[in-house]
């Protein structure tokens, strides 16, 4: 019987820097070309037929087809804030 290096088979993992270039790779785009699904509904459609309002400290976009609030962007002076959580996914064409 052999010994097992017991760091052989350990889950190792990298910190958040590493999506710094795939996550930059999406967002240097145009994000109201990229295709999401309602949480509500499941209509699928671009970002770019959310029907959007923009009278409130930040940025609301609601399902064209049911109303429901799918994203929310607030900026301050020194940060933005991006809420996807009323979509299934985002799909971003990745153009080669």
């Amino acid at each position: 019987m052999t010994a097992r290096d017991p760091d052989a088979t350990a889950v190792r993992h990298v910190d958040g820097n590493a999506l710094a270039g795939p996550l930059g790779e999406l967002f240097a785009m145009d994000v109201t070309a990229a295709t999401g699904r309602c949480v509500n509904c499941g209509r699928t459609g671009p970002v770019a037929a959310l029907a959007v309002y923009d009278r409130a400290p930040g940025m609301v976009g609601r399902c064209p087809g049911c109303d429901h609030v799918m994203l929310r962007l607030v900026r301050t002076p020194d940060a933005a804030w991006l809420d996807l959580s009323g979509m299934v996914w985002l799909r971003v064409a990745m153009g080669r």
